[in-house]
């Protein structure tokens, strides 16, 4: 199968974070109030995959993905924090902006001076001057650094393009404009959010209105009516919080991420697939990222499993197939009927039923599910990214859906695995063929003799007849790494490769996102893996499955107690939305 790199940004800005520390009653002692078991959060940001809080003591807490040491908050003492693509930003009381992460773009190198707002976006940064003037620094390919001139009162910086709130309540943005995000309608707002592809702003009647070309048809702009307190435009999802204080999130919910909990809050943000929030107790809560993607499988015996990227499928044992995780394209709905074999793609699915012939269902963008007309059965089929390709009786592979991945070779095989936009197939002789995209070298295969492949988003492994797993492709992460040993079977994930050891224990490798990679114990018969997750089959029919992700929705145990008691802030709404301030 294969996974689709999506990218996002720190979408929603603290602007309004910077009368959270006279609002709230910031304690005086930053040792002693940072303490975990006392620490209250009063705001939150959202990265692509990292997450930071504001601590009621000035503290900066982050997690999730640390690759870049974007969640290497420094000590002392802040009044917001912003969390972008790979980097994060933080206002200290001084007015001055810290960054800490990414910094190919000069991310991480603020101009000196003064600032009452900050806002990441995705290889640049914005910031608000005490003047009224935004200032922004970092990459600058669409122009999303140029801000106008003029007073503002808030800036929000998205991932290619950045909007600001003039003084006088209009709406203006710049930078990149591909669905119509920076097309601002007219008239007074108090807050404004810039998302990846769409934006949304508050007017000051408290009702939410969202604008961009909604082509993708996940309902991002589809704003309900009433009144809010503040809104934060996500990747596919928005959510906003209600004057009564509850979050309603509205748009793309294939990791869970508008699946927004009952109760409380006084903060909300969003990314690309997860959202956070703060309780009005300090309490911090997220959801989505680790939520319908495939990993809470349903009980019963299987008799063979495949994970997608967000969701996974297994073949009962009398035949029927059963899906669990993200179905926001139908990816999940599988028909009835008997099949032999299910393989799960990034959104869509197919099988092969016990007549060779080949049904697919969910997403058909690039006709995916397009299965060929019966001209001759097949015996296996395996779904990628936007292709699909199945093996023939005769031995030939046949594929379909986007162009630059079914050029098929000829000759007869044995074996077939689609990837994100490469295809690798194992020749009767044990000799493994790949073709696409080379561009990390993962189509040039070693030479000698395999009993299996599987193909994963930029690297393919292989099972020699030895029972040693041997990788290539990209391979800066450790995903090429195999270890040594025999193996029975390997699956290629995105950044992670898992084996099947002859024992029965799994064993993963590569980038393992600090270490979140948990394969249950004990004796399996089958492992699949999907971008981010993996699952296993058991002797006795069980499946399990596990994350191997960035995090960035747990948050930690200490800060979901709570911390402090309340201190009567009420529906104060910060973090999530940028604001007139006044």
């Amino acid at each position: 199968m294969s996974f689709v790199a999506v990218w996002s940004v720190g979408i929603v800005v603290g602007a309004l974070l910077l009368a959270a520390s006279a609002v709230l009653g910031v304690a005086g002692d930053w040792e002693q109030a940072a303490a975990q078991d006392r620490a209250r959060a009063v705001a939150v940001t959202v990265g692509y995959e990292h997450a930071c809080v504001l601590l009621d003591s000035g503290a900066v807490e982050c997690w999730g993905r640390r690759s870049s040491g974007q969640t290497d908050a420094p000590r002392g003492r802040f009044r917001a924090v912003s969390a972008g693509l790979s980097n994060t930003c933080g206002l200290r009381d001084t007015g001055e902006v810290e960054c800490w992460g990414w910094n190919d773009y000069g991310d991480t190198g603020p101009p000196s001076g003064r600032f009452s707002a900050v806002s990441v976006g995705g290889d640049h940064t914005c910031g608000l001057r005490e003047t009224g003037a935004i200032e922004c620094w970092g990459r600058n390919r669409y122009g999303q650094t140029d801000a106008p001139s003029g007073r503002f009162s808030a800036v929000s910086a998205s991932w290619d393009y950045t909007c600001g709130l003039r003084e006088t309540g209009e709406v203006e943005c710049w930078g990149l404009n591909r669905t119509g995000q920076t097309d601002a309608p007219g008239g007074r707002f108090f807050a404004v959010s810039a998302g990846i592809f769409h934006t949304c702003g508050l007017r000051e009647t408290g009702e939410v209105e969202c604008w961009k070309n909604d082509g993708y048809g996940y309902g991002q702009t589809d704003t309900p009516s009433g009144r809010f307190s503040a809104v934060s435009a996500g990747g596919g999802h928005t959510c906003g919080l209600r004057e009564t204080g509850e979050v309603e999130c509205w748009g793309r919910n294939r990791a869970g991420q508008t699946d927004a909990p009952g109760g409380r809050f006084f903060a909300v943000s969003a990314s690309w697939n997860h959202t956070c929030g703060v309780r009005d107790t300090g309490a911090v809560e997220c959801w989505g990222n680790v939520a319908n993607v495939g990993t809470d499988a349903p009980g019963g015996r299987f008799s063979s499993i495949n994970a997608g990227t967000f969701h996974t499928c297994g073949l009962r044992e009398g035949g029927e197939v059963e899906c669990w995780g993200a179905n926001d394209l139908g990816q999940a709905g599988a028909p009835s009927g008997r099949f032999s074999v299910v393989s799960g793609g990034e959104y869509h699915t197919c099988g092969l039923r016990e007549t060779g012939e080949v049904e697919c269902w969910g997403s058909n963008a690039a006709s995916t599910t397009d299965a060929p007309t019966p001209s001759g059965r097949f015996s296996a089929v395996d779904a990628g990214w936007w292709h699909t390709c199945g093996l023939r009786d005769t031995g030939e592979v046949e594929c379909w859906g986007w162009i630059r991945t079914t050029d098929t070779p000829s000759g007869r095989f044995s074996a077939v695995s689609a990837s994100r936009d490469h295809t690798c197939g194992l020749h009767n002789t044990g000799e493994v063929e790949c073709w696409g995209s080379n561009y990390h070298s993962q189509l040039d295969a070693p030479n000698g003799r395999f009993s299996s492949i599987d193909a994963g988003e930029h690297h393919t492994c292989g099972l020699r007849e030895s029972g040693e797993v041997e990788c290539w492709g990209y391979y800066w992460d450790g995903r090429t790494e195999a270890p040594g040993g025999h193996f029975r079977a390997v699956v290629a994930g995105r950044f992670h490769t898992c084996g099947l050891r002859e024992s029965g224990e799994v064993e993963c490798w590569g980038y393992m996102f600090d270490g979140q990679v948990q394969p249950p114990s004990g004796e399996h018969v089958q492992i699949s893996s999907g971008a981010h997750h993996a699952c296993a089959l058991r002797k006795d029919g069980m499946v399990s499955c596990w994350m191997i992700y960035n995090g960035a929705a747990d948050v930690p145990a200490w800060l979901r107690i709570g911390g402090l008691p309340s201190t009567g802030t009420g529906g104060c709404s910060v973090g999530a939305v940028v604001g007139r301030l006044g």
